[in-house]
Parts: C-alpha cells; sequence; structure tokens
C-alpha cells in the first residue's frame, strides 16, 4: 500500500494564533510533527497542508514538502483530500497526522498504517480508559465497538451505563476505550467524506466521524498504548513540557 501522511496546519487558531510556529525547545511544533512522521516506516510521503504562507515559507526553509491549501475548508479532512488533490500523486490511502502533537510516536503512525489493507475504508485509534476521571471528561471521546473492532458509535457520555455499579467503580467492570485522533482514509472514501453534509448525530455531539457512521461508512478500531500529547493552548505545552521532564 502506498500511504501519505498529510499534516494539516492552520495558522489562525482562535485559541492559540500561530500555533503550528511556536518554538519547543529550539523547534516550532510544525517542524516536531514532521521530522518525528518521517520516522514512520510505512508512509512513503509526508507533507504539510496549510492556509498560511508563512507556515509554507517555513516548512519549506527546515526542508520539508508543503502545500497550500484553501483558507476555507470546515475540517482537516477537507483540508486532507485538497492536499491529495495537489499532490498529483496516486495513493492508496491518507493518514491525517495532528499538527499540534509535537511528541507523537513515529510507530504510533506505524500502528495505524499496518491495518490499511484496501478492505479497511476507515481507521483510527483508541486507548483504553484506566481511570474514573477519564471516563467522565466530556472532553474524551468514548467509543462503542462491535465484535471486528469497528465503532458502533462515538460520545462524549458514557456509553454502555453499567446499571447497579457505582459509577467510581465503571471501569474495573467494563473495559472502556476513549479516541486517540488520528485517522487513515481510503483514498476514494476520503473524496466521498468531503461531498456529505453534517447529519444530526455529529452536531449534537460536535463529532465528525459521527457523520461517516450515519451515512453507512465503518471505522476500523486499532488499539494503542502510546498517549497523545495535543497542544490547543499554551496552558497545553506547559504541562506538556511537565511532563515529559517528569518521565
Amino acid at each position: 500500500m502506498k500511504i501519505v501522511g498529510i499534516i494539516p496546519a492552520r495558522y489562525a487558531s482562535t485559541r492559540y494564533p500561530g500555533k503550528p510556529l511556536i518554538s519547543i525547545l529550539g523547534k516550532s511544533m510544525i517542524q516536531r510533527v514532521y521530522e518525528r512522521a518521517c520516522e514512520s516506516k510505512l508512509l512513503s510521503k509526508v507533507v504539510v497542508a496549510t492556509d498560511d504562507e508563512r507556515i509554507a515559507t517555513h516548512v519549506e526553509e527546515f526542508g520539508g514538502t508543503c502545500v497550500i491549501t484553501a483558507p476555507s475548508h470546515p475540517s482537516g479532512t477537507d483540508r486532507c483530500f485538497e492536499a491529495l488533490q495537489l499532490l498529483g500523486e496516486p495513493f492508496d490511502y491518507v493518514i491525517n497526522i495532528q499538527g499540534d502533537e509535537p511528541f507523537i510516536v513515529p510507530a504510533q503512525i506505524d500502528e495505524l498504517a499496518m491495518v490499511c489493507d484496501g478492505s479497511s475504508e476507515l481507521v483510527t485509534q483508541m486507548i483504553k480508559v484506566s481511570n474514573e476521571e477519564s471516563l467522565f471528561d466530556p472532553g474524551e471521546v468514548k467509543i462503542v465497538l462491535n465484535e471486528n473492532q469497528e465503532a458502533l458509535y462515538f460520545s462524549r457520555m458514557v456509553i454502555p451505563y453499567l446499571k447497579g455499579v457505582d459509577q467510581s467503580q465503571w471501569h474495573l467492570h467494563h473495559n472502556y476505550y476513549r479516541h486517540v485522533g488520528m485517522y487513515a482514509y481510503r483514498s476514494d472514501v476520503l473524496e466521498t467524506l468531503t461531498k456529505l453534509i453534517p447529519s444530526s448525530l455529529e452536531k449534537a455531539e460536535s463529532l465528525e466521524q459521527l457523520r461517516w457512521l450515519q451515512n453507512g461508512f465503518k471505522i476500523r478500531l486499532v488499539q494503542t498504548e502510546y498517549e497523545s500529547h495535543c497542544i490547543d493552548t499554551p496552558q497545553d505545552l506547559e504541562r506538556v513540557l511537565k511532563t515529559l521532564a517528569d518521565e
């Protein structure tokens, strides 16, 4: 399989403007993500997709590959599809690599790429919930699976409800999983996804993947042990740096 890793990178972040260009221990965030992605053993190519000339210039300066996409895309999925078109090369799959995870582990990308076998329409990752705080945090998206490791539903609420069990003990009586938001799209499926209109479940939970499920697409889940370290705010950066220093 020929797989391209695309890193969407917007300059105009509401909570952290210019986020891709912030310096983290001497390197910009986007450079760190790019270099980590290039260490993947299963990606054929890595490219940054941005709508900003400042980011594009910076990527070119450190020797990376970049394409300029439209500023109007509502999601990273749409930006990935335009980037794929601009590359003008045939790829079997696109992996959408989060541009705000500068410490992503290359092996985590390969975990996802390994199941891009032609039959999988969409693939994403999950990690087992190990404590009550994560389980009941609405910012942590939980997943309900079928026996084929395919998503039945994603929710900010806890599903299933465990009748007769104290909520503080739920994670000890059932295997709950939370979503780790890196996606692999089969290229033909990616094109179709960009033509779907927002669905009722997507609007209710503010989760794009529910649009795909409502339209009949299958989302395969791969379990990972790697924690994600997403940086949305300056406070997130401080927290991540402290976590890394303590490890």
